[in-house]
């Protein structure tokens, strides 16, 4: 026949948990004497206390074996990307597009320009980085800290630095646009050539085009800016640009614009990643008086 317990009251239960927690007749702190409590207590301290000498001594193996200037795994990085300032994005590329006839288009552009281009500004630069002649090279080899870069000043741009015009050529329809190629340390480019950057559109609609630094067909990055060597080694260093001006681009029309940089090292073909060694972008100049425009 099956028996029940007979059901505890509230102070029952309340009575055997105070005896739980102190037991008065066998001196048992929550089911342990005082004795006890200690030897677990040093048993899980000296356990705890390995464990964390274990995890360290292995955070310090590991970082024995990493350098704090390079890191271990950049097999992918072959050839540097490159990108495009101002650089708008629309559904899937960059696209420039305003009328001349309309300072709210292209106000936005100038100012992204403004925010991005002052760490090029001469007293910055003299500050931070090392005047440096177009032979001048900078090794990676000797890794000391806060090595210094070469400068890249904005008296560089030519007729896009912002002294020469406020707005870089937006308001009269001959705009700049600046070109950086993205950095991969200790890359240089071969044969001892530097960089030439180019930019085209379908049937020469683009029309002529001045390189700052360069010439009006092709634009240069001087061998001086590579290696980089990275952050720790050279915390200062500044992407060297190139200015392109469009001196009489076609309007009222959108171009497909593509910017290359060429020399030995660098590849613009891969079909996996469209900003490797070159930048492409839409570009559609409008010079409609503001009534015509809204129509």
């Amino acid at each position: 026949m099956a028996t029940f317990n007979e059901k505890k009251t509230c102070s029952q239960r309340m009575e055997n948990f105070g005896r739980f927690v102190w037991n008065p007749d066998t001196s048992e702190f929550m089911g342990r004497t005082f004795a006890k409590w200690v030897y677990i207590s040093l048993y899980y301290a000296a356990f705890y206390v390995i464990m964390v000498g274990i995890f360290a001594l292995s955070i310090y193996s590991l970082m024995q074996t990493l350098s704090p200037y390079v890191p271990d795994y950049q097999d992918e990085l072959k050839s540097p990307g490159v990108t495009l300032r101002p650089d708008p994005y629309g559904d899937e590329v960059i696209e420039l597009f305003y009328n001349m006839a309309d300072n709210k288009t292209y106000l936005p552009l100038v100012t992204s320009l403004c925010e991005f281009l002052p760490v090029y500004n001469k007293s910055v630069q003299e500050k931070m980085n090392a005047n440096c002649s177009d032979h001048t090279r900078i090794s990676c080899a000797h890794q000391n800290e806060n090595t210094k870069s070469c400068q890249f000043t904005t008296d560089m741009l030519g007729n896009c630095s912002w002294e020469h015009d406020h707005t870089f050529g937006y308001k009269s329809g001959k705009p700049c646009l600046f070109i950086k190629m993205n950095r991969i340390i200790n890359f240089v480019p071969g044969n001892k050539t530097a960089p030439l950057v180019n930019c085209s559109a379908e049937n020469g609609e683009l029309g002529d085009v001045q390189y700052y630094p360069g010439n009006d067909t092709y634009g240069t990055i001087g061998l001086q800016y590579f290696p980089y060597c990275g952050k720790k080694m050279q915390p200062n260093y500044t992407n060297p640009l190139v200015a392109v001006k469009l001196l009489n681009p076609t309007l009222n029309k959108e171009l497909s614009v593509v910017c290359k940089v060429s020399g030995h090292g660098i590849t613009s073909d891969n079909p996996h990643d469209p900003y490797e060694g070159k930048v492409s972008f839409k570009l559609k100049i409008e010079n409609k008086p503001l009534s015509s425009s809204a129509n």
